[in-house]
């Protein structure tokens, strides 16, 4: 380079002097500022677009779910009783019927005369009641004794069958452990969200039997309000059929097969 030049030549000139500059090290550190500058640009509008985007489009609520379990069979259900229809009128009293009486007093001895009405004759008192005054009725005939009905003196109770599906049973079958923890642990929240359920609560109510072994079978689910429940009725069988055996329940110190009842509360909520 002539030395008139090196004043004003470029540090970068100076630098690659004789040698290669199509290389690329020259290119490179020749276009570094302009670079840097449009890195930096670039990165401040690509920042200012993603606050942008969450403060236009970031806003929508976002859902979280919970789980409530409450043991039916713990609680006193109220069913809809129809009113009793009201009591029969008592019977009319019935009378006795009359039963005849023929006028009989005692005999007094006077002038025929005097008589005014003579006693009646003795063959008329065998079938009638004696009284002061004749009455008009049935005749009279005695006393008669209710039939007696032959008794063995032993009373005989009636024979429960153990092997019958009970719907209330003396001790009420149990789950080994926390039964609302496992159903809460094991019960997918996220079912109702998953299906587009909106804000609320989606209560199922499931039945089930406990056998005589603690085994779970029969299961069946119902939504309590009804319309779509998104899923839920069958999360909840799903769980409660592959849960671990119970102590079933006994009648009589008997271990027998019991129906079981349980209610699962989803509830959606928004921030």
């Amino acid at each position: 380079m002539e030395t008139n030049k090196i004043l004003t030549a470029d540090v970068l000139d100076i630098i690659f002097e004789g040698r290669n500059k199509e290389y690329g090290a020259y290119d490179l550190r020749k276009t570094y500022d302009s670079r840097i500058k449009k890195a930096l640009i670039g990165m401040l509008v690509v920042s200012l677009l993603f606050v942008v985007f969450n403060m236009s489009f970031g806003k929508a609520k976002k859902q979280e779910t919970q789980i409530l379990v409450e043991d039916m069979s713990l609680e006193k259900l109220k069913e809809d009783k129809k009113p009793e229809p009201p009591p029969p009128p008592p019977p009319p009293k019935q009378e006795p019927p009359k039963v005849e009486i023929t006028k009989f007093t005692p005999p007094v001895i006077k002038p025929d005369e005097e008589v005014k009405e003579p006693p009646p004759e003795v063959t008329k008192l065998e079938d009638t009641k004696i009284g002061t005054v004749n009455v008009e009725g049935k005749k009279d005939e005695g006393v008669v004794e209710a039939p007696k009905e032959a008794s063995t003196g032993t009373v005989t109770a009636p024979v429960e069958d153990y092997d019958k599906l009970f719907t209330s049973v003396q001790i009420e079958s149990t789950f080994k452990g926390d039964w609302g923890k496992y159903l809460q642990r094991n019960l997918n929240g996220e079912v109702p969200k998953d299906n587009g359920a909106p804000e609320g609560k989606y209560q199922v109510d499931v039945s089930f039997t406990v056998d005589k072994e603690g085994t779970i079978s029969d299961v069946e689910g119902a939504l309590v309000s009804g319309g779509s429940d998104y899923g839920t009725i069958e999360e909840a069988i799903r769980v409660i059929k592959k849960g671990p055996k119970w102590e079933p329940g006994i009648q009589n110190g008997i271990k027998v097969k019991s129906r079981k009842r349980q209610r699962v509360t989803f509830v959606i909520t928004g921030d």
